[in-house]
């Protein structure tokens, strides 16, 4: 209700007294409707601006924790490194001068006239010269050396250096084989700031911020200038971003393109300038920047991205491979040099006019750096890296000693025992043989797998090992998780737990290979058959190993009992519970090809179990020694009978189901080994070794259908074909003082007189040979040809 103003009036006069001071007005204090709204917008408008300003400063605390959070974890995350075992030269050594030249290739060594840097070799025939590079070994430094090589029959004849000297041994650098890298599949080699090669940080910041020194992660005025090209030219034909920039959106942010997201960036980018140093930042960015993909692993950082490419450390590459890789900055798929060269070259070629128009190269280098071919090497690694199935090996062992986290962040260098050579002879072989298999016997094309491990025969050190068809590509590890029936591989260890007791079994003993009925405590009745369907009677117990029996083997395994036979497996390093049934005798056990391994190792190792092993040592990223994996050896069985065992398995070889082998492998190596085939062929299996190796092949399908191949068929194809290319040594078994030889006359398996016509010398446990003299007549044909003949022919 609005107030009328009162009048102004005289003021009163009273009679008769003194006058009083006229009354002050009194202002009115209160606001009209206009003055009370405009006082509660402005509080309003002040308490959003507090609030926004809250927020914002929240929301920058928030990206400063993310900023500092990411930068040191990205900094410090590194996979880690799986180096090879390293190529040992010597005298005398068995190194051809081709698996040499291989072995350069792999390293990334370049072939020239003459070598004058590291990483170089020049051969004439049996003539190789080189200059290796240092490596930091687990034990030392190896320095780089320049080395004479002289080569005869296949061998490395001398070895000398500059000077002339003879050198006793020098050790090439152990080759990379893979990283293990975390989940989200990052992979990086990091290069700290003192070793990035100065040329391409000039190429990097004349290409992508020449300013970078200058501004505090925003470049206002390059933001300006590529907006106007870009409006010049009516799309995105400039970057304004700077290095810092960059940095921020691959540690932090998505592709999104939005103001939002770019206005984080460039936030992100002014914190990263406050937080830390230039060189710093550079060296971030030098080892986070995405540049390719190698199927489901993402290449980041220029280290990786040299070796990924160019098969080379980036100290070792010139001035046309480094203006490639930063070119490939702007957009790694459209510039991928392997999926479009072309498109490559050219932007190469015109990073490479950009330097000569920034003065940082000269028209003579550009000139001769725009005709230098690209120099892409063949794609080495694959996804999973070079060598997944081993890589997955190793990966499991550490598992034993480190937590996961560490060996995807950790930075450690892992030396294993992985002979880059007997691998890619194992994986050539085994793609060869599966298809010529699948073609001879009409099987379908492309469903036959298998899985093969080759280990060091003495020592366990596991050189090679292939998990499937496809052996580059990670994926089902049938070499560590195909758990299938063995067949008759288990054999030998029926046999080995009879020649244990001397008193009852040797070689020459004659032992039933006829029908057995078996009850089962359901009622079922087990009636195993020969493969031939036939029975043979009475046999001799090294004539039912080599020709593989069943019928025999049952019979001698129930003579034992299957406790015995149990107890053996696990002597020999079979941790895998095993079902106490009478069918365990045939193989009905099932087992990976790298358990099948570990008990075939002692057999070749003369009844010494060394537990298989991929690891020899590991190194923390400092070069600082975490943990060694040293040789350890037991004895699992006495040395005589393993002795026995071993020379029947090179009998199962040389006349036995094994005998194929003699069309990829000379009888003068005298290889031991056994065949395996499961029911209804769905298994083909091989095991065997020779002076220096041990190796198993399995060879079946994944639906496990019948593959149609018993183990001669199939999987002795695969081993022969994969151990011819490795050169295998001879295998001459030594004799322990335990043994001695006796001829024997193989009519009635009694002694003999060294002239009988048909006798044969066989190893016997000492004093359990017959003692009874055999009645078989002699010659003196016989006495000449008898000086060359043994059980061991």
């Amino acid at each position: 209700m609005t107030r009328t103003p009162k009048k102004n009036r005289a003021p009163a006069r009273k009679t008769g007294g003194s006058k009083k001071a006229p009354k002050k007005k009194k202002r009115s204090t209160a606001r009209g409707p206009q003055g009370r709204g405009g006082s509660r917008w402005a509080s309003r408008l002040i308490a959003l601006i507090l609030l926004f300003g809250a927020i914002g400063v929240l929301y920058l605390l928030f990206l400063d924790h993310k900023v500092k959070a990411g930068f040191e974890g990205k900094r410090h995350a590194v996979p880690a490194q799986v180096y090879g075992r390293s190529l040992e030269l010597y005298g005398g050594a068995d190194v051809s001068p081709d698996r040499l030249e291989y072995e350069f290739k792999r390293l990334g060594y370049r072939k020239v006239h003459h070598p004058k840097l590291p990483a170089a070799w020049s051969r004439d025939r049996n003539h190789i010269i080189v200059r290796t590079r240092p490596f930091d070994f687990w034990d030392g430094r190896e320095p780089g050396r320049y080395l004479n090589l002289h080569f005869q029959r296949g061998r490395l004849q001398s070895m000398e250096d500059e000077r002339g000297k003879s050198l006793p041994l020098v050790r090439l650098e152990t080759p990379k084989i893979g990283s293990i890298y975390p989940s989200h599949n990052e992979d990086r080699v990091p290069i700290p700031r003192s070793e990035l090669p100065e040329p391409l940080l000039a190429i990097l910041m004349t290409i992508e911020d020449r300013t970078f020194y200058a501004h505090y992660g925003v470049d206002l005025k390059a933001i300006l200038r590529a907006t106007w090209a870009n409006i010049r030219a009516g799309s995105i034909v400039q970057g304004g971003s700077t290095l810092t920039q960059q940095l921020a959106k691959n540690l932090y942010l998505t592709r999104e393109r939005s103001f939002w997201r770019k206005a984080t960036e460039a936030l992100m980018a002014l914190i990263i300038e406050r937080r830390y140093t230039k060189d710093e930042i550079l060296t971030a960015y030098v080892n986070e920047i995405y540049l390719g993909q190698d199927g489901n692993r993402a290449i980041h950082g220029f280290g990786l991205a040299s070796h990924f490419y160019f098969n080379r450390p980036l100290q070792e590459l010139d001035l046309p491979k480094l203006a490639l890789l930063v070119g490939m900055i702007r957009g790694p798929s459209l510039y991928n040099p392997r999926r479009n060269p072309q498109r490559a070259l050219e932007r190469r070629n015109k990073v490479l006019d950009i330097l000569y128009r920034q003065e940082v190269i000269n028209e003579t280098q550009k000139d001769l750096a725009s005709r230098t071919p690209l120099g892409i090497t063949q794609r080495v690694s694959k996804s999973g890296g070079g060598h997944p199935a081993f890589i997955d090996l190793v990966r499991r062992q550490l598992q034993r000693d480190y937590r996961p986290e560490d060996l995807t962040s950790e930075g450690l260098r892992v030396f294993t025992t992985l002979d880059p050579w007997s691998q890619q002879q194992a994986e050539s072989a085994f793609v060869r043989r599966l298809k010529t298999l699948e073609k001879k016997h009409r099987l379908p094309i492309g469903k036959l797998e298998g899985a093969a491990i080759i280990a060091g025969s003495e020592t366990g050190e596991i050189l090679a090992v292939v998990g499937g068809r496809k052996a580059g590509y990670a994926g089902f590890n049938r070499a560590l998780d195909a758990h299938r029936p063995i067949g008759s591989l288990v054999k030998p260890v029926v046999y080995l737990a009879a020649l244990m007791h001397p008193n009852r079994y040797t070689l020459v003993t004659r032992i039933d290979d006829k029908p057995i009925k078996i009850g089962g405590r359901d009622g079922s009745v087990w009636k195993p058959k020969n493969f031939d369907l036939k029975a043979h009677g009475k046999v001799p117990l090294h004539q039912a190993l080599s020709k593989s029996y069943n019928l025999a083997t049952v019979n001698l395994g129930m003579d034992l009992g299957l406790a015995q036979v149990m107890g053996l497996l696990e002597s020999l390093g079979v941790s895998r519970p095993v079902k106490a049934i009478p069918a365990l005798l045939l193989g009905a056990v099932s087992l990976s090809p790298l358990e099948v391994t570990q008990f075939y190792q002692a057999f070749a190792a003369g009844g010494f179990l060394s537990p298989l092993r991929s690891i020899r040592e590991v190194q923390a990223a400092d070069g600082t020694r975490l943990q060694r994996y040293p040789l350890t050896v037991t004895q699992a069985v006495p040395a005589g009978p393993v002795y026995l065992l071993g020379r029947n398995l090179q009998e199962v070889v040389r006349s036995g189901t094994g005998r194929g082998l003699s069309s990829f492998l000379g009888r003068e190596l005298s290889i031991a080994g056994k065949t395996g085939t499961t029911n209804d062929m769905r298994d083909s299996w091989f095991a065997g070794f020779s002076g220096n190796k041990v190796a198993v092949v399995w060879v079946g399908r994944d639906d496990n259908k019948p593959a149609g191949l018993t183990g001669a068929q199939g999987a002795l194809q695969v081993w022969g074909d994969m151990m011819r290319r490795l050169d295998p040594a001879p295998l001459g078994l030594p004799r322990p003082d335990s043994v001695e030889t006796v001829w024997i006359d193989p009519t009635s398996g009694l002694r003999a007189d060294p002239q009988c016509k048909e006798a044969r010398e066989y190893p016997f446990i000492k004093g359990s040979a017959p003692s009874l003299q055999s009645s078989c007549t002699s010659s003196k044909e016989g006495s000449l040809r008898n000086l060359f003949r043994s059980f061991f022919e």
